[in-house]
């Protein structure tokens, strides 16, 4: 599975860890991805999402 939304396309991003003597070391910040079934034009589709869109597609739906 890529670690890319399929609707935002929100990816990993790379940052440093600080510590409290100010000692940086790199790391990586991975989206919270979620495999979610949608159906589209009466047709299911799996998608990667992550949980923000998910979320907001939910919301989107019950109006």
């Amino acid at each position: 599975m890529a670690l890319k939304c399929d609707n935002c396309g929100k990816g990993v991003q790379h940052g440093n860890y600080v510590s409290h003597a100010k000692n940086r070391t790199k790391r990586t910040f991975r989206p919270n991805l979620k495999r979610v079934t949608l159906k589209i034009d009466g047709a299911k589709k799996i998608m990667t999402l992550c949980a923000k869109c998910v979320k907001l597609l939910k919301k989107r739906a019950y109006k």
